[in-house]
């Protein structure tokens, strides 16, 4: 019986399913974006928000750490560098999972799995402010004192008068 045992195999023998995620890691860390299923999504997310994590603090052993777990000098560089200084500030949720429908031959639900801080369509448009749009009929007229208006009346008065007297003219 397997009470209590959440952890997914995704039909895999331990050494296929750490080499697996280890290879999607380095992917997602280089490319920033992947196309999987959904299931070895949810797997890679487990997997790789730790490995973020332990990347904000750059330390010998951090990077130690993470080699143990990826064996990629360059995606190590990555890791360590560009991504590290974005999420420095984030306290996790580095990644984003977005289902995409189901694959034409088996029917497996299909997503791609992304780092939150890089993706370009969310970064272009910053979500503008909304104002709040009040009816004409309740906003209430607001009157500008009295002082303010006599010169604005005495300046629009001759022209007022001049062209009066152009349809009289007329």
């Amino acid at each position: 019986m397997r009470h209590g045992k959440k952890f997914n195999h995704l039909g895999r023998t331990a050494d296929h399913r750490r080499a697996m995620l280890a290879n999607m890691a380095i992917s997602l860390i280089m490319h920033k974006r992947i196309t999987t299923t959904l299931a070895k999504a949810k797997a890679l997310k487990k997997y790789v928000e730790p490995l973020i994590t332990r990347s904000k603090d750059d330390s010998t052993n951090s990077r130690r750490v993470v080699f143990s777990y990826l064996q990629n000098k360059e995606a190590l560089k990555e890791l360590f560098g560009v991504v590290a200084q974005k999420v420095g500030d984030r306290p996790g949720g580095y990644t984003r999972i977005i289902k995409l429908g189901s694959r034409q031959g088996d029917a497996a639900d299909i997503a791609f799995i992304e780092l939150v801080d890089f993706d370009e369509n969310m970064l272009k448009t910053p979500k503008a402010e909304k104002k709040t749009r009040r009816s004409r009929k309740s906003a209430p007229k607001a009157e500008a004192p009295v002082a303010e208006e006599a010169p604005a009346a005495v300046e629009e008065a001759p022209a007022a008068e001049a062209a009066a007297e152009e349809a009289k003219a007329e």
